[in-house]
């Protein structure tokens, strides 16, 4: 006999997200609306889902969904869906096709059958900071670009001109740093938990700012799922008496780039991380792979001493330096 339970975990809402729609589905009733994805929008998607719902499912689609969220973090119970596992959830239920619909169908059915973690309500200097973190990310990759068209190039007009992007490139990052530093700053919050985050040697003030900014979850998450996120858990591959390699995959991928960064940075300057790839390459490990897992310990370490709200420091206690 069905519970009580059972069936209210049926009353689970998919909504995929498109620039300009919101296409829902309702998994109890096989209904499906689509809203506008605006102020107006959202409003009437909350009251169609109803208070009564068990999960509103969503993939994460960066800009797309960040004013759903800010609406209706706080009344509704939200969860937000890595894409690439949402598409592998919806190939292992026989799902092939893909359209609005049948993806709305498909997160529906993830939020009835997966136990998934309700997103906690962003606070406002959060949106801007992930705006500015974005902006940068862009910047960085024109400079790379104009670096190599400037290297390439013979035509005395065109490096000047690479020149000049350059120039600008750097003012505009200049600008943006300072901006994003402003905005921390101002907000206590913000401000105390780029402290703990910056404390740790390796962690410089734009993985900072791009953990704030991509993964606001952390020090309210179990440290898996925080490895999780950045798509840092390793998986394994096993099939009777073979295994393969266990490989990392999915996940945030900028908190992953600038992780990467930090590691190599922590791997010269932190005692404790420094320890950890040196014993992995004594025992035989890939240098890539040794550096994974001191980028995992750095998102873990991330996560413990924000949950505990205090500093790093060298020789910490086992607890937050063997997270994970």
């Amino acid at each position: 006999m069905e519970s009580t339970n059972d069936r209210s975990r049926l009353d689970a809402v998919g909504v995929d997200i498109s620039k300009a729609s919101l296409d829902a589905h309702r998994l109890a009733t096989g209904e499906s609306r689509r809203f506008a994805n605006d102020a107006r929008g959202i409003e009437e998607l909350a009251r169609w889902a109803g208070d009564s719902v068990h999960r509103v499912v969503y993939e994460s689609t960066g800009r797309l969904h960040r004013e759903l969220e800010a609406r209706l973090a706080d009344r509704l119970p939200l969860a937000e869906v890595n894409p690439l596992r949402a598409r592998l959830f919806a190939k292992a239920t026989g799902r092939l096709a893909k359209t609005d619909r049948v993806d709305a169908r498909v997160l529906a059915l993830m939020g009835a059958t997966l136990a998934l973690r309700r997103v906690r309500a962003r606070r406002e200097p959060v949106p801007e900071l992930e705006e500015l973190v974005s902006a940068r990310d862009a910047l960085m990759r024109d400079r790379t670009r104009a670096q190599n068209r400037l290297h390439q190039s013979r035509s005395a007009l065109l490096r000047r001109q690479h020149r000049s992007r350059l120039r600008q490139v750097a003012r505009q990052v200049k600008a943006v740093d300072a901006r994003i530093r402003e905005l921390t700053r101002s907000d206590a919050e913000l401000s105390r938990r780029a402290e703990v985050l910056s404390s740790i040697a390796g962690i410089g003030a734009v993985t900072a700012a791009t953990l704030l900014a991509d993964m606001p979850e952390l020090g309210t998450v179990g440290h898996g799922e925080a490895a999780s996120l950045a798509g840092l858990a390793p998986w394994t591959r096993e099939s009777g008496q073979w295994a393969g390699r266990r490989f990392i995959g999915g996940g945030r991928a900028r908190p992953r780039r600038q992780l990467y960064m930090a590691a190599l940075s922590a791997i010269r300057h932190n005692p404790d991380l420094k320890a950890v790839n040196d014993r992995l390459v004594a025992r035989g490990k890939p240098g890539k792979v040794a550096l994974t897992a001191v980028m995992r310990k750095l998102v873990t370490l991330a996560n413990a001493l924000l949950r505990d709200d205090r500093l790093w420091t060298p020789q910490a206690p086992r607890a937050a330096a063997d997270a994970g």
